[in-house]
């Protein structure tokens, strides 16, 4: 059931919401699976959304019948995380998913605040390195998280930082274990891609192209902004 009334405030995923980095995750697990002598699938690949950088490094070690030693492990979830930041050098405004910016200036121009709430660690360089910092007033990530989702941990600090209530906030998410934080934190839910997955979420939309505040309204029809949106 929708009890939000008043729209304070939008938070946003990062991979597959605002930026699609899932193939440089694949390619750089991929990569690391590789080298310890067997493959990682797409398929499993799938199962790893929304999971810490360790947590996907254990069940990707479960899966390929590994085991190693803590220190090992912080090893191998390093040289991933270094390999896949080579593999982002690249990354730039271009890579933004369409209708994303056009989204974020609209929530800007109604006086919406805007926050990030990601299990990436890296979340900080790959916002900046899209050139979309100053469109967020608060950014969570990996670091700063004790419990990752689906605890509503990230999305309830980033509520903090941002000074709102969570009940007057929509996160926006591609994983079934984001949505879940996103309600179990009591928000409103948008799930972002196949509603076969994100059945949970309280919207579901297929992305963020052609897609205006206004519409967001009418479809939740409960939901009234803080700023008028005839601006």
């Amino acid at each position: 059931m929708i009890t939000i009334h008043r729209l304070e405030a939008c938070v946003f995923d990062l991979d597959g919401v605002i930026v699609d980095t899932a193939k440089y995750h694949y390619q750089a697990w991929k990569d690391l699976a590789n080298s310890l002598g067997f493959d990682f699938s797409e398929a499993q690949n799938e199962l790893l959304k929304g999971v810490s950088r360790m947590g996907s490094l254990d069940l990707i070690l479960q899966w390929g019948g590994v085991e190693k030693s803590k220190k090992e492990k912080e090893a191998l979830a390093a040289w991933k995380n270094e390999h896949y930041l080579e593999l982002i050098e690249s990354l730039g405004i271009q890579d933004a998913l369409p209708g994303v910016v056009d989204f974020l200036k609209e929530l800007s121009k109604h006086g919406i605040k805007i926050g990030l709430g990601s299990a990436s660690k890296n979340a900080v360089k790959i916002i900046s390195k899209l050139k979309l910092n100053s469109h967020f007033d608060a950014i969570v990530d990996g670091t700063q998280v004790t419990n990752g989702k689906p605890h509503p941990e990230t999305f309830q600090l980033a509520c903090e930082k941002l000074k709102v209530a969570p009940k007057n906030t929509i996160v926006f998410e591609d994983a079934p274990k984001g949505v879940q934080a996103a309600l179990s934190g009591g928000m409103v839910a948008v799930g972002v891609g196949s509603e076969e997955s994100l059945s949970e979420a309280h919207l579901v939309i297929a992305g963020f192209e052609s897609l205006y505040l206004e519409h967001l309204i009418n479809k939740l029809p409960t939901l009234e902004l803080t700023a008028s949106t005839s601006n």
